[in-house]
Order: structure tokens, then C-alpha cells, then sequence
């Protein structure tokens, strides 16, 4: 089986050029590696080289042993119907299929697939859920633990992701300046984020009782990164107790960040800057659930004498 991969310079970044043969097994394993080293090498995220593979995997071991250059774009609207739509998968999942489908085409001489002809699918515009300040403060009342509090705690005082709260180090936490540093966060990107008086007294009681090492939430074992599955679990679990019947995740934390901000009449771009969007769109989805202006709204309907 001939198999090489040629490291080559293009706008000062090392890629990856790879150099395929026939052989159906390889895909299984050797190439699904060496796709996932040319997304390092073109630094996507840890969490988008790992999505992007395991898509690719279902992708190409769905079509079994048809050779992956014979596959075309009816294959992927085959798989289309007889996967995605079948088990009703999101339209976000069925658009990161087609990224991952995509990018792994472009780099493939003597390909079927058009790879220009594969459209994502359209995206619903789903509000996201937001809690009211004495309903978040009821969920972090009830934790207990001093980690998980403040581990909670920071997500919804910083507007954090997932990633961010476990990625984040000990030296991030600049108390001389009441910041906090995010490091390669989504996109690559760096961002700072106001750290509040109140999170400090919480993140200094909470080090003096653990005493991290290099991260600033350590798993189990010593040195090591919490995982976001624990962490979710955390959540849920501070969800139960604080009773909170309204569907939430995580991530909700970071939404009411926004939302609250927004209410206490911050500007949208001091907001979108904080939470590190790109786009000021994806930030302006928040005024559609901000409820200080909706307030204000005099109903038509009571002006009317009925009887």
C-alpha cells in the first residue's frame, strides 16, 4: 500500500499533502490520522478536529466498500435521507457532516464528488433559553462545593464556554488588573473578560482549599483537566436541586450572561467583544429575549372598554 504524506509551506503555515492510493481499508484507520493532523497542522480546534472525524468516519463507513473516489453528491443526499433526516439528527449536525465532508474533498485529486454543489442545510432561529437573575442565583446557592460553585459561578459571572472554564490556567487570572485571560478560544481567538470582586474572594477560598497545580480546575487526578462531561453534571445536578423546570444546559449560564448585560443597558458592542463573537448578528440574538424593552410595551388591547 502506498501511502505518503508530504509536508509542504503555503502562506507560511505548514499543511499536509496528501498522496492517496486505492486501498478501501486504508481509510479506516491511517487516513482518518492523517486528516485529523492536517486540521492540527491548520490549527482547528481540538473539539472541531475530533467532530470532523468522527463525521467523516460514519460518512465513509455508511457507504461500506464503495471506493471513497466513486462516491458523488447522490451519495450524500442518499445519505441525507437514509441517516440524517431517518433519525431526525439536527440541522447543525447535518451541517457539520457537510463540513467535514467537504474540507476532507478538497484535498483529494480525481474525485466524483462536486464538492461545490453540496449545500448546508437552513438553520432554524431558535431564541435561546434564558433564566432570570433570582432564578440563576437560586441554582448557584445551591452548590454546595466550593469547586463546583465556583466553577459555575465564573461560566455565568465571565459569559464563559465549556471549553474555556476547563482550557483555563491558573496565571489567566490577572488580579491586578480584575481581568481574566482567554486563551485559544473559539476560532483560535484570545479575549479578555472584567473579573468581578465578588468571583475573587470565591476563586481565592476555593484555591486555598484545592491548591490547582497548572489548571485552574483539576480532575481527580492531580495535573489533569476537568472534564466537560463532569461538568454538565454539575449543572444538572445544581439544576435539581434549585428545582429550575425550565429546559436549560449549561450554556444557559452564558446566555443569561449576555441577556442580563444587556438589560442592565450595556452596549451591544462592549457585549459582543466580552463573549468573543465574530459577527455582531450573533450577538443582536439576544435583544430578541431581553424582556426590559418588551416590558415597556403598552398592549393595544388595553385601550379597549370591553364589557
Amino acid at each position: 500500500m502506498d501511502v505518503k504524506a508530504e509536508r509542504v509551506k503555503h502562506d507560511n503555515q505548514e499543511i499536509i499533502k496528501i498522496i492517496f492510493d486505492y486501498d478501501i481499508g486504508f481509510i479506516k484507520a491511517e487516513f482518518l490520522i492523517l486528516f485529523s493532523d492536517y486540521m492540527r497542522a491548520m490549527r482547528y480546534s481540538t473539539n472541531t478536529i475530533s467532530s470532523y472525524a468522527e463525521c467523516l468516519r460514519i460518512f465513509l463507513n455508511y457507504h461500506g466498500q464503495k471506493h471513497y473516489l466513486d462516491i458523488d453528491n447522490n451519495d450524500v443526499a442518499l445519505f441525507k435521507s437514509d441517516y440524517i433526516l431517518k433519525q431526525k439528527l439536527s440541522a447543525t449536525y447535518q451541517g457539520r457532516f457537510i463540513n467535514a465532508i467537504k474540507l476532507f474533498y478538497a484535498k483529494i485529486p480525481r474525485k466524483k464528488l462536486i464538492i461545490e454543489n453540496l449545500e448546508r442545510p437552513r438553520k432554524g432561529s431558535p431564541l435561546p433559553k434564558v433564566l432570570s437573575k433570582e432564578v440563576v442565583a437560586k441554582l448557584l446557592s445551591s452548590t454546595e462545593n466550593i469547586k463546583h460553585k465556583a466553577m459555575l459561578s465564573l461560566i455565568y459571572s465571565c459569559g464563559l464556554r465549556r471549553g474555556e472554564l476547563i482550557n483555563m490556567q491558573i496565571t489567566d487570572i490577572d488580579s491586578k488588573r480584575n481581568v481574566i485571560n482567554i486563551r485559544h478560544a473559539k476560532g483560535n481567538k484570545d479575549r479578555i473578560v472584567p473579573l468581578s470582586d465578588k468571583i475573587l474572594v470565591l476563586l481565592r477560598e476555593y484555591y486555598k482549599k484545592y491548591r490547582p497545580i497548572r489548571w485552574l480546575f483539576e480532575g481527580q487526578i492531580v495535573g489533569t483537566q476537568y472534564t466537560e462531561t463532569s461538568l454538565n453534571h454539575i449543572f444538572q445536578r445544581a439544576k435539581s436541586k434549585a428545582q429550575v423546570k425550565m429546559p436549560c444546559t449549561l450554556h444557559t449560564l452564558r446566555h443569561c450572561y449576555a441577556t442580563h448585560l444587556l438589560e442592565a443597558g450595556t452596549d451591544m458592542g462592549y457585549i459582543q467583544a466580552l463573549l468573543g463573537h465574530k459577527h455582531s448578528k450573533t450577538t443582536e440574538i439576544y435583544t430578541h429575549v431581553t424582556t426590559k424593552s418588551i416590558q415597556k410595551i403598552k398592549s393595544p388591547f388595553d385601550d379597549l372598554e370591553i364589557s
